[in-house]
């Protein structure tokens, strides 16, 4: 898959999610709809894995976790810049969701790693939410989607 497949698939996705409140219901639904056995996130997966071997995803390195901003927020991915980091049994630094976060988990090398205590999947949190983002249990690449690219480094 290549930058501009990835990008046509996301745009797919950040279409559905239309108006939607980032909250505990989007995060159903789109485990519902998008979850880990779906196509959607089989083909994610499968973007996101070619696109760190291919050195065009996470091609940046800091404190033990490569990562990349793949696209800047657009009028074709709904207002969502698209990141994705790949952590193996680490924290990054901690910041904040001005405007939420939406987050795709994808466990690598069959482990069971999990970000932030939750498995495959989705996960959403919601505006002025922050956290540290911390893999466990092996390795894990993240999809982050930000609303309008916000996001606030906060040590």
């Amino acid at each position: 898959m290549t930058p501009t497949e990835l990008r046509s698939r996301i745009a797919a996705l950040t279409e559905q999610l239309g108006t939607r409140a980032l909250d505990a219901d989007l995060e159903r639904w789109l485990n519902n709809e998008h979850g880990p056995s779906s196509a959607t996130f089989t083909a994610l997966a499968a973007a996101c894995e070619d696109g760190v071997r291919e050195g065009w995803l996470c091609n940046r390195e800091g404190g033990g976790i490569r990562y990349g901003r793949i696209f800047k927020p657009a009028d074709d991915l709904h207002g969502y810049s698209v990141d994705v980091v790949d952590m193996t049994d680490i924290a990054g630094p901690h910041h904040v969701h001005p405007n939420g976060e939406i987050d795709l988990i994808m466990p690598q090398d069959g482990s069971a790693a999990t970000f932030d205590g939750r498995s495959a999947g989705w996960c959403v949190y919601g505006p002025g939410t922050a956290h540290r983002p911390t893999v466990s249990g092996g390795r894990a690449l993240v999809l982050y989607l930000l609303p309008q690219g916000a996001i606030q480094f906060s040590g």
